[in-house]
């Protein structure tokens, strides 16, 4: 599993390879993961809850992803329950918590930056069960600030949601200390944890998460499958009602393929963490960051904080929005934070939430380098860039 790999092949755009800056948004599925779930969607199809010889192989093979899954994060396989998705594993974890917490703990909080499957539970919960809602603001830097999460608390919290890693500006929240405020009042915390697993070291003992949310297309595994770690003696309620697979959370026949790309996925990454990949990326992501700023000088503006993920880097470039920018930079497949509702283009909400002005957020541009980029590639980006960004300038002092 850990020999030589290759990487997928990169579509191209006339005539020139597309260099793709959006593993964010999701990563290429790692060759070595679709080698190891092959055999269980061809001879190992049989269902693991049998009891015949026909079970054994994808029952082994459940069990051994489960192991490699808890071992990237630090918990114990029984720990693992596999989902369709990070959103459903979001939901379990709170839908769950709240539906099962005792009698008077009817209140959730989160912050205001959190991914749409946490925030619009948290907005479900409020609207169809009564449970009230509170928002953490965050700063300039995207931080929650463990003061206001103490403020906020009292005995009826269930429990308290915060990412491990904005997937826009890839800021990590200080997770260990809001999660220790929780737990002194006697809350459960939950920790969506699909940016950073994979990409920076965890530990759900380390960081004090009750729960910790897992998903496989962010890191090198097909889309279609993610875990939810829940913390043994916690109490959920289940989501999907069923046949008690996965310890009764999420009732289905188990999708082992599925499961094993999960387990391969997280066992390539701690490898590849072992060896020094975070550096790697980090130091890829200055050189781009580094190279723009010389291209571009007084130009380009960093979104977020020193703190964040290595290969993530969010940039407003002034005379520019992102969906110009992009559109004007074919050879580059990345992303904004921005949204488009019929042509009109409007900030993004996790820009807006940190306080920036909505010039600066609309020309926020999310460059997230992943496992098979290599110094060549920044430094093309950076040229491809700083090009686009020179010729939109250009182009609108000459209309004017």
């Amino acid at each position: 599993m850990n020999g030589p790999y290759v990487a997928p092949p990169d579509p191209t755009r006339d005539g020139a390879r597309v260099v793709y800056l959006d593993h964010n948004a999701t990563t290429p599925v790692d060759p070595r993961v679709v080698d190891a779930m092959l055999p269980l969607l061809a001879s190992g199809f049989g269902n693991p809850s049998s009891g015949h010889a026909y079970a054994a192989a994808p029952r082994h093979a459940l069990a051994r992803a489960r192991r490699q899954v808890a071992a990237l994060v630090g918990a114990e396989p029984a720990e693992i329950v596999f989902t369709g998705s990070g959103s459903e594993a979001n939901n379990l974890a709170l839908r769950g918590a709240v539906l099962a917490a005792p009698e008077g703990r009817r209140r959730v909080i989160t912050q205001v930056t959190e991914h749409p499957s946490v925030l619009q539970t948290c907005q479900a919960l409020h609207r169809l069960d009564g449970v009230e809602v509170t928002y953490l603001p965050v700063d300039a830097r995207g931080l929650v600030d463990p003061a206001d999460l103490a403020a906020a608390l009292d005995e009826r919290t269930a429990v308290v949601s915060v990412m491990a890693a904005n997937n826009e500006t890839g800021t990590l929240q200080p997770v260990a200390d809001l999660a220790r405020l929780a737990h002194d009042h006697g809350a459960l915390f939950h920790c969506d944890a699909a940016q950073a697993a994979g990409k920076v070291p965890l530990d759900t003992g380390a960081l004090g998460a009750d729960l910790l949310t897992v998903v496989g297309h962010k890191m090198y595994a097909p889309k279609g499958v993610a875990a939810l770690c829940v913390r043994t003696g916690v109490r959920l309620e289940p989501v999907v009602y069923g046949g008690g697979q996965e310890r009764g959370l999420r009732a289905g026949t188990e999708n082992v393929a599925l499961a094993v790309a999960l387990g391969t996925a997280a066992d390539l990454a701690a490898s590849e963490l072992a060896a020094g990949e975070a550096r790697r990326l980090a130091d890829l992501r200055d050189r781009l960051h580094r190279a723009l700023e010389r291209a571009l000088p007084g130009r380009v503006h960093l979104n977020g904080c020193e703190r964040r993920l290595p290969g993530t880097l969010n940039i407003s470039v002034e005379g520019t929005t992102g969906h110009e920018l992009l559109a004007a930079a074919p050879g580059l497949a990345a992303s904004t934070g921005s949204a488009c509702h019929s042509g009109a283009h409007t900030p993004s909400p996790v820009l807006s939430a940190m306080g920036y002005d909505a010039t600066r957020a609309l020309g926020a541009v999310r460059l997230s380098l992943g496992r098979w980029t290599r110094a060549e590639d920044v430094d093309r980006v950076a040229a491809i860039l700083s090009d686009a960004a020179r010729a939109l300038t250009t182009a609108r002092s000459a209309a004017f």
